[in-house]
């Protein structure tokens, strides 16, 4: 699965990376546009990117609200997606056939067992760099008639790096597959054959400090690497 996540660029760096051409800069009200995250949570205003031609970005709020929802509750419980049944769960399928997206990170959380306790572990590119979510996304209306784009996270069965920690993993597109992903004249098949578990040898995986199970904290102390001593004095 994928609970929380981090993206520490800037909003310049997202345009530049992923081509995009439109900024909806209104939706970035509830979050200044360059504001780095270090533990992005659920229900929180995330960037997102929908579209192929031209790309936009804009802010939408992370659990898939489906267009038939009576209210925002169900979000909570669609923060993920699991690819294999994209087609058949009536949450998910009208989004998948039309409506994709991109969700920029450069890291995601995950939580190891060790004993009683769960060990915190950032997970990411060996280069640091960006890269995006395989998302799908939906627009709600309210009560009052105002819009809501709200997204979800796909997830994989998780490759050798991750199993030992998890059996899921977001689902990482390659750069060369984002384009594909967001066409909505992509065949189903080819859709599907893009969400894989990402190559373990292109990712690693290091502890941090239980800060980051408190949704409270966002600052670069939650992805600081914990040493061997650290570790076995905070987790025993």
């Amino acid at each position: 699965m994928c609970g929380r996540y981090t993206l520490r660029h800037t909003t310049k760096d997202i345009v530049q990376r992923f081509l995009v051409t439109e900024v909806i800069e209104a939706t970035f009200a509830e979050m200044e546009p360059d504001l780095l995250r270090y533990n992005i949570a659920p229900t929180q205003p995330v960037a997102a990117i929908t579209e192929n031609s031209p790309r936009v970005l804009e802010m939408m709020r992370w659990g898939l609200v489906p267009f038939w929802a009576k209210d925002l509750s169900i979000g909570s419980r669609l923060l993920n997606a699991r690819a294999e049944t994209l087609s058949e769960k009536p949450a998910f399928r009208a989004a998948f056939a039309r409506r994709r997206c991109l969700v920029p990170a450069d890291g995601f959380y995950e939580w190891r067992k060790q004993g009683k306790m769960k060990q915190p572990l950032r997970i990411h590119r060996k280069d640091d760099d960006l890269f995006a979510f395989a998302g799908l996304w939906e627009e709600w209306t309210s009560p009052d008639g105002s819009p809501l784009h709200s997204c979800t996270i796909i997830t994989v069965a998780a490759n050798e790096l991750m199993a030992p920690i998890h059996d899921r993993m977001p689902a990482i597109l390659r750069p060369q597959d984002e384009a594909a992903w967001l066409s909505r004249s992509t065949p189903t098949d080819e859709l599907m054959s893009l969400l894989n578990p990402y190559p373990e040898e292109d990712i690693e995986a290091y502890p941090v400090a239980p800060i980051v199970n408190s949704v409270a904290n966002d600052g670069p102390n939650c992805i600081e690497p914990l040493d061997d001593s650290q570790e076995l004095t905070l987790f025993g």
